[in-house]
């Protein structure tokens, strides 16, 4: 039977107050993710999380041509999740950027540690509903939204559990615009919760 799945993308140290490019306020998506990611594994629906996992040398670094300081470098402190984040047991990681020249923004880049893609996982789980959070709102959860509608999934974008970097004001609004024109409802966690309990499945 199809159903929802859950995928929080890229909640890492580096991209948290303190890391190396650091999302304002990123570390506020915890909370409700935390909540999001509970309800799913105690309504047995899979849940999922990406990461960012570059290698040293990148082409998605600035020193070497690209658009950012050095994050979430494989292996490092930095690329660890958020020490309060709580990934329930039998969460499947994504990593993402692994490439050196790719940048790996949506969590459709990424791949398990059996060498699986996003796309090949949900498939084989029977996901056609995909519910996401995490960082950075304009840059991959916006391009792992686009890419899940590409595919014809329907999916939700947990509003309260999504921060963005701004490098020009105003980015992480356009970035929400234009997910739903794509098509992606836009929601609290509460009001997805809610939805799961109601329905018991995410809609």
């Amino acid at each position: 039977m199809n159903g929802p799945a859950l995928i929080l993308v890229d909640v890492q140290n580096d991209f948290c107050p303190g890391g190396t490019l650091a999302v304002p306020d990123g570390d506020r998506v915890v909370a409700p993710l935390n909540r999001a990611a509970a309800a799913f594994a105690a309504a047995g629906l899979p849940v999922l999380a990406s990461r960012d996992w570059h290698p040293p040398h990148t082409g998605h670094f600035q020193a070497y041509g690209g658009l950012w300081p050095v994050h979430c470098v494989q292996g490092s402190a930095g690329a660890d999740f958020h020490p309060d984040l709580q990934l329930p047991a039998g969460t499947l990681l994504l990593s993402k950027g692994i490439d050196e020249r790719l940048d790996g923004y949506s969590a459709f880049d990424g791949i398990t540690a059996a060498g699986a893609t996003l796309a090949e996982v949900l498939a084989a789980q029977g996901v056609d509903h995909l519910v996401i959070g995490g960082l950075a709102t304009d840059y991959c959860v916006r391009a792992t939204a686009l890419d899940a509608r590409e595919r014809g999934l329907a999916v939700t974008v947990l509003i309260d559990a999504v921060a963005g970097v701004d490098l020009q004001p105003g980015d992480s609004d356009r970035a929400l615009a234009a997910m739903h024109r794509a098509g992606t409802r836009l929601r609290t966690t509460d009001e997805t919760l809610a939805e799961l309990v109601r329905r018991g499945t995410a809609t």
